[in-house]
């Protein structure tokens, strides 16, 4: 018997443009206490436009075994996971063949990761312009653009465990 190989989809880095995670934690829709969450996106601004970054990211996600949509994968079951989340010296840093995106994490953040030993990943394929590195994301706006069913169905959902350097 003979399997077929997956085939990858050629993935361009440049198509994703200006990339950002942002980190949060917050009631989970279980209700089961502070959750820390990540969110990465795109600025959408690819020299190729937003539909090339919404384009990349799919084509990103697809070639690391992720699906857009409703499906929580779960990184906790599975050792060989494709996604990875690194907790060291106040950064969340989340890493995906082939790249790695870090983020600054708030203190609850960072005590809700602790606790729980987990943290919940949303990876959207909708680009969020307004929220540049750098630049201070109200409590309102960051509702607004999580909150949204467009941004939820257009992502891939991941459970990862959180890790740290062992010393």
């Amino acid at each position: 018997m003979t399997s077929t190989p997956s085939i990858e989809t050629a993935f361009r880095p440049a198509d994703l443009g200006t990339l950002a995670v942002i980190a949060w934690s917050g009631e989970s829709a279980e209700g089961d206490g502070d959750t820390p969450f990540l969110l990465a996106y795109s600025l959408g601004d690819s020299p190729a436009g937003p539909e090339a970054a919404e384009t990349a990211i799919r084509t990103l996600l697809g070639n690391n075994g992720l699906t857009v949509g409703a499906t929580v994968h779960s990184g906790v079951r599975q050792p060989s996971f494709p996604v990875s989340l690194l907790v060291e010296a106040g950064q969340a840093v989340v890493s995906m063949a082939p790249l790695n995106a870090q983020c600054p994490a708030p203190p609850e953040w960072l005590a809700a990761a602790e606790a729980k030993g987990t943290a919940y990943f949303i990876f959207t394929t909708r680009p969020w312009p307004a929220a540049a590195p750098g630049k201070p994301v109200t409590e309102e706006e960051l509702q607004a653009f999580v909150g949204d069913e467009a941004t939820l169905t257009a992502a891939a959902h991941c459970l990862l465990p959180v890790r740290r350097i062992r010393s």
